[in-house]
């Protein structure tokens, strides 16, 4: 018998590689002929870049960008030169373990920093951009994103839009 195990993470408390091992220990003592594959998962939040660098290869690029409650944070995305490919996910800039429980409010955060790694990749001799959306701790609509890309988000008045939740009531 071969037995795939393929979880992703548990949020916030374990990675998916941890989880796969967890369960081949759980299952080896009790299925001793059987032959384990652990292909751990993501399912394009946290751990979504780093399942992709493991399958493909590659480099992680760490830089510091706007966290999703405006404070700088290090993020990181992955670099595939070979295949002219970068990997990033929104949880490395604007997930929800950015911020302490007692902090999180969606309408008081932003996507700025995932947008902002998208410009780092575009620093590379690249041809694709794969963003991973999951782990978001904000619902800016991807205001974020698009201003730190360029954009001018204006409200009706034509007065600059803070790209955050609360924001577009206006």
């Amino acid at each position: 018998m071969h037995i795939v195990i393929a979880p992703d993470s548990f949020k916030e408390s374990l990675s998916a590689p941890y989880v796969a091992q967890a369960i081949q220990a759980g299952m080896a003592p009790v299925l001793p002929n059987a032959q384990f594959s652990q292909l751990p998962m993501a399912d394009g939040g946290e751990g979504f870049a780093q399942s992709i660098l493991e399958r493909l290869g590659g480099e992680r690029v760490h830089c510091e960008v706007t966290g999703p409650d405006f404070r700088p944070v290090m993020a990181s995305l992955v670099i595939n030169r070979e295949q002219r490919l970068a990997v990033l996910d929104v949880a490395s800039a604007s997930g929800l373990p950015l911020i302490p429980h007692s902090a999180r409010n969606p309408l008081h955060t932003t996507s700025l920093g995932t947008g902002e790694l998208i410009r780092k990749a575009l620093d590379y001799d690249i041809d694709e951009i794969i963003v991973g959306l999951g782990g978001s701790a904000t619902n800016d609509a991807g205001a974020g994103i698009l201003t730190a890309l360029g954009a001018k988000l204006l409200d009706g008045a034509g007065k600059p839009i803070i790209p955050q939740g609360t924001d577009w009531a206006h």
